[in-house]
């Protein structure tokens, strides 16, 4: 019998970065769409200044390392790691935050070290927590969801916000402005509220957060793609999303008047996004598929420890980081064995 054979890595349909970034931006746009429509023009006005932010960076990088220009930005890399940023920021950000966050990513966390395949931290999450911790106000002032806003702001009003950061006359930040679900629930507890008077607020729909529940249901839609193509392997969000199931679930049935149901925790943030699209960064996370499993739960575990103790809403950001400090460790710990070797 004779089989067709190819050159090394002997497979007929080979994955180019160019081709694997953009099934990632494929699978992006149904959650990207309903954050637009949920939360106004300043998300897609963040995600084109954000792309023209990483695109710029990353060619003066090259330049400057006299590498070629054109090839690396065909990969698509930059814009991936720059739509995260501007989908997990607020839609009113700053120009300038959003510039810096974008320029931190990919100067720092990703050319500095050496570029794409070389970056031990998720680029997208590094510049973000960089905001965060330095400017506080700003990346937690989210807009209320459509449903909810009185005062919804045009696409000309919202631009000339983002750049000028003076709203339109007769409107106050405090009008325009709202506790994201998160938020609100941990000023509910700290203040001694029970989860259930902290659920009568308009802020909560049915199983989550009003309009984050059905984002997060579009992001798993656009996951359940990447995992059809084989885009990613399932250990990493399955580990995410079930060990999150199963510690929520221990402490809600633990405590139900103070922890939030499993719902609430999966369907009110950030962690179908950071299942799907951020922990499974290839380059950042482990390699091994056991090693996949550990990075997914310890980024569900800690992004829990740190909505109920710490001291932010959402911990997904810092959850990624940490673990990817962890994955060449664990790497060390759950490679497969080597035929021949003890």
């Amino acid at each position: 019998m004779q089989f067709r054979t190819y050159s090394s890595p002997h497979t007929d349909q080979p994955n180019s970065v160019t081709a694997v970034m953009l099934q990632v931006i494929l699978a992006l746009i149904p959650g990207a769409l309903a954050m637009i429509w949920y939360f106004g023009w300043g998300i897609l006005i963040n995600m084109l200044l954000a792309t023209a932010t990483a695109l710029a960076c990353e060619s003066l990088a090259l330049h400057l390392r006299g590498r070629p220009i054109r090839p690396t930005l065909r990969d698509l890399s930059a814009v991936v790691t720059a739509l995260l940023f501007a989908l997990a920021v607020p839609p009113l950000l700053p120009w300038w935050l959003t510039v810096m966050g974008v320029g931190f990513a990919i100067l720092v966390v990703k050319q500095l070290f050496g570029g794409i395949g070389y970056n031990p931290f998720n680029p997208a999450m590094a510049g973000y927590v960089l905001l965060l911790i330095s400017y506080p106000r700003e990346m937690t002032s989210w807009l209320p969801p459509e449903m909810l806003n009185m005062t919804p702001l045009g696409f000309t009003d919202t631009l000339g916000t983002i750049f000028t950061g003076s709203l339109p006359a007769g409107l106050g930040w405090d009008a325009v402005t709202m506790a994201t679900p998160l938020d609100a629930m941990r000023t509910g507890l700290d203040m001694g509220q029970m989860i259930s008077e902290i659920r009568e607020s308009v802020l909560w729909g049915d199983f989550g957060g009003r309009g984050w529940e059905w984002i997060a249901g579009w992001y798993l839609l656009g996951g359940a793609w990447l995992l059809y193509r084989r885009i990613i392997s399932w250990h990493v969000p399955v580990a995410v999303i079930a060990t999150a199931l199963l510690f929520s679930s221990i402490t809600w049935l633990a405590d139900p008047a103070t922890f939030p149901s499993p719902a609430v925790d999966l369907l009110s943030g950030a962690l179908v996004l950071g299942a799907f699209f951020i922990a499974t960064d290839p380059v950042s996370c482990c390699t091994s598929d056991r090693g996949r499993l550990v990075f997914g739960a310890g980024v569900a575990i800690l992004t829990l420890v740190i909505r109920r103790w710490g001291g932010y809403p959402d911990g997904v950001a810092f959850a990624v980081l940490l673990m990817n400090m962890a994955a060449p460790l664990i790497d060390r710990y759950t490679r497969p064995r080597i035929y021949g070797h003890d």
